[in-house]
């Protein structure tokens, strides 16, 4: 019986719900901590930036208008998906960060719980920053969260799968879409993570995940009108970030800076509020009878 040739997997962006190559049709190569050939990665082009912000304006308001709680079924059923191929992604993480396979395990099975902890908070989030406020006259006065809109993500270099799942949950948990930026180094994890989100009931366009240099990826969406916000956790280089928020002011964009993160700890809830705007509505309560008195 002859031997038969390994069929390497060849990766691709995650834009729209599809798996296109790079506009410009660049690659680069992939190595793992001891510089072992892994694969070839796109290198995307300010172009297929500029594709990701278009599908994720598109997909934002049906994301945005679906309910809380069936937003938590769908990041739930990303956490299944990712049960079910956890093999895959141990093999992935340990060779991206250069981790034994028991730790990478441990790696992989917090990122699923991540996904897991961020479900059960679609529908909770408004309790904390929603509510009645207190106010002289015959008035109600509420207050809702409101998602942001399409999220630029630079996912953290060095933690390629539960730091970039502590990126990506929260910002689409509270209905915002994302175009997000895998670490340049390390890039299989996330690009395979949207083979899970396409058969994961989340609709195209809500996640886009770009690889390539971030430097030359992120000044085009942090200059980008239709980007609302952006979040620096990925951008190493001082420098660097400076210039993204210098141009993230141009349209007023939020942003969340770089800092250090112990992405194990208990992720809290402040990367879910980064992204909300607050809508306050006034209502007069009326008034009930002849007496006057209001309700």
């Amino acid at each position: 019986m002859s031997e038969r040739l390994t069929v390497f997997k060849t990766y691709k962006l995650y834009v729209g719900g599809k798996f296109p190559r790079s506009e410009s049709g660049r690659v680069y190569e992939v190595t793992d901590s001891k510089g072992k050939w892994l694969a070839n990665a796109p290198l995307s082009s300010r172009k297929d930036a500029r594709d990701a912000v278009v599908a994720a304006r598109k997909a934002q308001g049906g994301w945005a208008g679906k309910t809380a709680y069936l937003r938590g079924q769908i990041l739930y059923r990303v956490a299944e998906m990712l049960e079910g191929r956890g093999d895959q992604f141990v093999r992935e993480v340990a060779e991206a960060e250069g981790l034994s396979k028991s730790k990478a395990a441990a790696v992989v099975d917090a990122a699923i719980d991540r996904w897991v902890w961020y479900a059960g908070w679609t529908d909770k989030i408004a309790q904390i920053v929603g509510g009645g406020n207190p106010v002289a006259g015959p008035f109600f006065n509420l207050s809702s969260p409101e998602p942001t809109g399409v999220v630029t993500v630079v996912a953290p270099q060095k933690s390629s799968f539960l730091g970039l799942v502590s990126v990506i949950a929260p910002v689409i948990a509270t209905g915002n879409t994302a175009v997000v930026i895998a670490s340049e180094d390390s890039p299989l994890p996330a690009l395979s993570l949207g083979e899970v989100l396409a058969t994961s009931d989340l609709p195209g366009g809500v996640v886009n995940i770009l690889s390539g240099r971030t430097a030359e990826i992120t000044p085009s969406l942090a200059a980008h009108q239709d980007v609302n916000a952006i979040d620096l956790a990925g951008v190493e280089d001082d420098v660097l970030a400076k210039e993204l928020e210098v141009a993230a002011a141009d349209n007023l964009k939020r942003v969340v800076r770089p800092q250090p993160v112990d992405w194990s700890a208990d992720p809290g809830t402040h990367r879910l509020t980064a992204f909300l705007e607050t809508k306050t509505v006034w209502h007069p309560t009326g008034s009930l009878g002849a007496s006057g008195s209001s309700y």
